[in-house]
């Protein structure tokens, strides 16, 4: 362990060094740091202009009313600012699309990269990423149109399924993700050294055995990735919870009942009649903001739990 330490250093060194006696290499080193660096000079614009347009609006209501209570009523008298209603619709859609896509997405992750042959591979993959290509507003209208009205209503009865509701759009939301779940996933899965699986092979396993009990484990901060990736799109959509999971704020994870999320807020306040200035147009900007920072919590968990399974599996 020593001397690849010693190793990795005296490498470390020659590169630095090589970079000197090169200038063209230099340029492209400063390149690539400037792109890296415009990625972070991006996110700190982004807080930066959602904590100033949010001001105002914390002048008018205390921050205890706005996490500290839970009713929502920006756009009616009389008016509420309690958060949690529209963040309880955001986790309504995210748990129930979850519960839907991450089987089938691991599952198909683990048949593509365990069981498939390489010309099913070649087909299958290709297919099944074409789903993330739809447009969201096909989706939305899909739920409304077909999930809701001619599977939902049928099956649970009209009088206990509302005209918008949570279940239908995770259900689409939940089609629309599979792919990014199944897709990086295999790739994590595709990724994990032979000699595992072989020497697993030796001691007697199946395939099922290995996968699971094998590569699954070895793969895992790549799927966690996946399932990040999936979460933060399910939060960040729009277009398919504003047509179809409605807009009525509703603490609640039942998912038969209307519901507005955090970004299906932004839109109707975004396109409706709200003039600028007004204490409504600027909840807003603090949603926009309790939106980016809830994103960014969970990023960076899910970034000290990839960083420990991956020091594991080292």
């Amino acid at each position: 362990m020593a001397l690849a330490t010693q190793r990795a250093d005296d490498l470390e060194r020659k590169l630095q060094k090589r970079l000197v006696k090169h200038p063209g290499e230099l340029v492209i080193f400063a390149f690539l740091t400037i792109c890296a660096s415009i990625t972070l000079l991006t996110t700190a614009v982004i807080g930066l202009t959602l904590i100033v347009e949010a001001e105002p609006f914390f002048e008018h209501v205390s921050l205890r009313e706005f996490l500290f209570t839970t009713n929502w009523q920006a756009l009616q008298a009389p008016e509420a600012f309690g958060i949690w209603e529209l963040v309880a619709g955001t986790g309504n859609v995210v748990l129930w699309s979850m519960v839907f896509a991450l089987p089938v997405g691991l599952m198909a992750a683990i048949y593509l990269s365990e069981y498939a042959r390489p010309r099913a591979r070649r087909i299958l993959k290709p297919l099944l990423e074409v789903l993330a290509g739809v447009p969201t507003v096909v989706y939305a209208f899909f739920a409304l149109t077909f999930i809701t009205q001619d599977v939902l209503r049928p099956l649970l009865g009209a009088d206990n399924v509302s005209f918008q509701n949570s279940l239908g759009a995770s259900i689409v939301m939940a089609v629309m993700i599979i792919p990014t779940i199944a897709s990086v996933s295999e790739d994590a899965m595709s990724n994990v050294p032979r000699e595992l699986r072989e020497g697993a092979y030796g001691l007697g396993s199946t395939r099922l055995e290995v996968a699971f009990r094998v590569v699954f484990p070895a793969a895992l901060p790549g799927i966690i990735a996946s399932v990040i990736l999936a979460i933060s799109r399910v939060i960040g959509e729009t277009m398919i919870v504003a047509v179809a999971a409605g807009s009525t704020p509703n603490l609640t994870l039942f998912p038969l009942e209307s519901i507005q999320t955090m970004t299906g807020f932004m839109l109707q306040v975004a396109t409706g009649d709200v003039a600028r200035g007004t204490t409504q147009y600027e909840s807003l900007f603090a949603v926009g903001l309790s939106l980016f920072v809830l994103t960014f919590i969970l990023n960076f968990v899910a970034q000290l739990i990839v960083q420990k399974y991956t020091e594991k599996y080292d």
